[in-house]
């Protein structure tokens, strides 16, 4: 089983050193051999994806090439290869469903593109450095399922996010915001009609730096194994 992650591999980042300890922990707590490969934006036109058995959409954007990561999301999302974005990945799956699936070409980053007519993901009131924050999530959702509650503590390091403004394109399509804090915003998305397609605004990775496994990771993996 090899997992792709997504985006520009960078030692400094705290999630950066985070994802492989977690990769390994949780892979031996389910029993399960995982191996992963860094997947540089700028490099992804030379990678065959159908090598990957799962791809995860890592933290740390803007991309280095955000077209390329958008493209890598479409396949997992229109292949069923399992998914799992946090805190950049997360924000790119929303933006890829908007433009691809919904139409609305003009969504964007408004951290990598200021002047963006439509910022789906915008600067958040106020940044979330280290923090840790309650998520309550819908009791029908697949995150539901994976942690057995319904209001969980996680921890974020961001200053942008998913727009609440617009939100209501997503309704009615199988993309579904399905945790929120405290404040009513949004911190997590799945994706209905696939197998395991998930995006957090957390960042699930930095429970390996407690030594345990978390429940997204091992969820993740278990998914991967399986496609």
């Amino acid at each position: 089983m090899k997992v792709g992650l997504v985006g520009d591999y960078n030692p400094d980042v705290t999630a950066h050193r985070a994802i492989p300890a977690a990769v390994e922990i949780a892979s031996n707590n389910i029993g399960c051999q995982a191996s992963i490969k860094w997947m540089n934006s700028l490099e992804i036109p030379d990678a065959d994806l159908k090598e990957f058995s799962g791809f995860w959409c890592i933290p740390a954007s803007p991309y280095q090439h955000m077209n390329n990561v958008l493209e890598v999301i479409a396949f997992a999302r229109q292949n069923n290869v399992p998914f799992l974005g946090t805190c950049g990945g997360y924000q790119h799956a929303a933006l890829e469903f908007a433009r691809n699936e919904l139409g609305y070409v003009d969504a964007d980053n408004g951290e990598s593109n200021p002047g963006a007519s439509m910022p789906l993901i915008s600067a958040l009131s106020c940044r979330l450095s280290n923090e840790a924050g309650k998520v309550t999530l819908n009791q029908s959702s697949k995150l539901f399922q994976i942690y057995g509650s319904e209001v969980v503590s996680e921890t974020y390091n961001c200053g942008f996010g998913v727009n609440s403004n617009y939100l209501d394109i997503f309704d009615g399509s199988e993309m579904q915001f399905t945790g929120f804090d405290d404040n009513g915003d949004p911190r997590a998305l799945e994706l209905g009609c696939n197998d395991y397609f998930i995006g957090t605004a957390f960042q699930p990775e930095r429970s390996a730096f407690s030594g345990k496994p978390h429940p997204i990771v091992e969820s993740f993996l278990q998914a991967a194994s399986n496609a």
